[in-house]
């Protein structure tokens, strides 16, 4: 299980994004980041992703809300937008309708 951060932000305020980043909190024992990846957007600024992989389905809960409340240290940032998912992988989503 996955959770992915999508995230955007306006080119002129791309250092204060990376300045932030690198304040982040140390990862708890049972989440792995992977990432981020940075894509420039045409003009717009740009788009990043990262993942983090949940090593222990039971701590899915837990995982989100911290991945949720890391991505708070960006709000005050002009033009800075996210998007938080929670992802299966096909084992997964398959027991979700049953076939697991």
């Amino acid at each position: 299980m996955i959770i992915l951060t999508t995230v955007e932000f306006p080119p002129q305020n791309a250092k204060e994004i990376g300045k932030r980043f690198m304040e982040s909190a140390s990862l708890p024992d049972y989440l792995t980041r992977i990432g981020p990846f940075v894509l420039p957007l045409k003009g717009e600024g740009f788009q990043s992703f990262t993942i983090y992989q949940v090593d222990r389905p039971t701590r899915i809960a837990e995982a989100f809300e911290f991945v949720s409340n890391d991505v708070t240290k960006y709000f005050d940032v002009p033009g800075f937008t996210h998007n938080i998912s929670l992802c299966l992988d096909a084992e997964e989503a398959l027991k979700t309708v049953g076939l697991g």
